[in-house]
This record gives C-alpha cells, sequence and structure tokens, in this order.
C-alpha cells in the first residue's frame, strides 16, 4: 500500500560537491574469531559448535569544513553483513546515522543492565523476551545532539524511519508492503552526572498503525514503547534496574494487548582481567482475555581475558519461553565462548 519515493545518495553527494571537497579517507578492518559452544536441556540442538567470523570494515574521511564521516559494515555471520551504518559528524549539528545494524533509538537501552558478557536473551537459551525496539531495529536515520547542547552528560538520540513495519533494504530496493504499519519516531535521553557513578536514561518511541489495514487483526491505534532505567557504579560493582513497555494495541480476542518488562543486573570486576555478573529480566504478556503469562529469563556470567583472548561463560535459565507454560518452556543452558581478537 506504500508508495516510496527514492532519492539517490550519490547525486545528492555530486550536487554538494562545490561547497566542500572530501580529504583522502581510510579503510580499517578490525575484528576476532569467536568458537562457541552451546548446550540447552531437554532439547536436541544438534552440533553444539558454533563460529562468529566478527570482522568490522571502517571507512573513514573528512571534509574541508571539518566534517566528518564514517561508514561501518560488520560481518558476524562468517559471509553475510549482519549490519552497517554510514555516520556523518558535523563540527556544529551533532552527527547523522543512516543505520541498519540496530542499537538506535531506544533500541539502545531493550537491555542495558550490566553484564560480564552478554544480555539475559543474548545467550544460546532462546527465551523469546519481547523487550522494547522501536523503529532502531529497522531502516532508520539518527540524529545524536552535539555535545554540551544540553548541557553537561545529557545525551539525545532522535531516530526516524519512514516506514517501521519492514526490516533493511539494500541500496536502490525498497522494503515492500508494510501491511498497515507507518512511520515511526524514537526519542532517547541518558544523563551521567546526576550523582557520581550513576547514568540515568529513559526513551520512547511512537509507530503508526492505520486502523483500516490493521483492524481485522484486532489493533485499535498506534503503537507506543516506553523505557525508563539507571545503572550506578561503586567500586568494583555495578548495579543496575530498569522498566520497559510495549503498547501493541490489540484488541483481538487472546492477543497480547501489552509486554510488561522489569530488568536486574549486578556484575562485579574482580580485577582487569575477570568479572562476573547476575542478570534477570522478567517479562509479563498482558492478554485481552486476562490470561497474562509471565516469562522469566536469568543468567548468571563470567568473562576473563588473556591478552588477545578471552573466554565467556553463561548459565542461563527460563520460564516459560516464549511466553508459553509447560516443563518443555522451562529451559536451562550453557553458552561458552572463545574469542580471539585481531
Amino acid at each position: 500500500m506504500n508508495k516510496l519515493t527514492k532519492i539517490g545518495a550519490s547525486a545528492l553527494c555530486g550536487s554538494l560537491a562545490f561547497a566542500a571537497s572530501a580529504h583522502a579517507g581510510s579503510m580499517n578492518v578490525s575484528g576476532g574469531a569467536t568458537a562457541t559452544y552451546s548446550s540447552v536441556g531437554g532439547e536436541v540442538t544438534g552440533n553444539p559448535i558454533g563460529m562468529n567470523s566478527g570482522l568490522t570494515f571502517t571507512g573513514s574521511g573528512e571534509l574541508d569544513n571539518g566534517t566528518t564521516f564514517k561508514l561501518t559494515l560488520t560481518d558476524a555471520d562468517q559471509s553475510a553483513f549482519s549490519g552497517g551504518n554510514i555516520n556523518i559528524v558535523t563540527p556544529s549539528f551533532g552527527a547523522f546515522k543512516i543505520n541498519s545494524s540496530g542499537g538506535s533509538g531506544i533500541d539502545r537501552y531493550d537491555d542495558k543492565m550490566p553484564s560480564a558478557w552478554e544480555e539475559t536473551n543474548g545467550t544460546a537459551v532462546g527465551t523469546g523476551l519481547q523487550t522494547v525496539a522501536g523503529v532502531g531495529g529497522k531502516q532508520n536515520i539518527e540524529w545524536t545532539a552535539p555535545a554540551g547542547l544540553l548541557g553537561d552528560d545529557l545525551n539525545l538520540h532522535v531516530a526516524y524511519a519512514m516506514v517501521a513495519g519492514q526490516g533493511i533494504s539494500n541500496d536502490k530496493a525498497s522494503s515492500g508492503d508494510s501491511k498497515g504499519v507507518g512511520r515511526g519516531y524514537d526519542i532517547a535521553l541518558s544523563h551521567g552526572g546526576v550523582v557520581d557513578g550513576a547514568e540515568v536514561f529513559i526513551g520512547y518511541s511512537h509507530i503508526e498503525q492505520a486502523k483500516s489495514v490493521v483492524a481485522s487483526a484486532g489493533s485499535t491505534g498506534d503503537r507506543s514503547q516506553y523505557v525508563y532505567g539507571l545503572t550506578y557504579a561503586v567500586g568494583s560493582f555495578t548495579l543496575g534496574y530498569q522498566y520497559s513497555r510495549d503498547n501493541l494495541q490489540s484488541n483481538a480476542d487472546s492477543a497480547v494487548s501489552f509486554y510488561e518488562n522489569n530488568a536486574y543486573g549486578v556484575s562485579f570486576q574482580v580485577n582487569d582481567d575477570l568479572s562476573l555478573s547476575y542478570g534477570s529480566h522478567e517479562s509479563e504478556a498482558n492478554k485481552t482475555n486476562s490470561s497474562n503469562i509471565e516469562n522469566d529469563a536469568y543468567s548468571l556470567q563470567l568473562a576473563y581475558s588473556m591478552g588477545g583472548a578471552s573466554i565467556k561463560i553463561a548459565e542461563t535459565h527460563v520460564d516459560n519461553a516464549n511466553y508459553q507454560s509447560g516443563a518443555a518452556n522451562d529451559i536451562d543452558g550453557t553458552t561458552i565462548a572463545l574469542t580471539l581478537a585481531f
């Protein structure tokens, strides 16, 4: 249903050539080789050995007026690029990022709890947790306010997606019919100067949902998501708590109307090489027929580095994975990763 007018960035760059010329840039490659072992209780996992190539290609340059630009491509899946972005940093107007790698908007706060390695739902155990991502998981443009615009230690990010209902597109391509999901925006704020060692964060997302198209699926209005929380570092410990909610605006029978989440985390830096953490993410799917169900995940983690090598271990448990009750959905698992950086 959506019509798209394409604007070629290459043509735009050509039209701006008279205003500023670029200095010679550079391309760098960094990354590491990671091997993993995954064991999930009660499931047939097949070969438990996995590999991640973990390559990051970074190209950068600078214009005569001081504006810098950077292209980042991440190849984290052995052969296919898993994400990429173009970041343009201006001297006075902040940074502008064309983003297709996630982590922008309120997606940066989907689980901001301190950990030795991964998010609670980021190990080999498939929790199915529904956190908040806003437009950050879709192709979007994000503006980051310049340093000092809002005062010291206050950071502002605003992300905008022309169509928030589809995923990532290649150049000269479109994402296809969004099935009633329109544009969306995220606002994310954080402040690190309230108390020494503390960071407070808050975010809001709004995504259009056309009633005339999605009414058959039970949607009653636009989708909204919000999140707030804080982390606090004292000595070798870092503590954290956050709350998030995803309002799907559904009124279909037995459908999920909204997800409500509470996450907690604590990490301990034993020394420069060894860290430990414990995290929990407790989520409740609130249904229109009041048959609510909780999905609770917990993860104990260890990370140890030895120069360019590191080993990471996570013991994870989830109750009611994917918001399904029954013993088969109470799962334990072990994830081990060995990374060699280069």
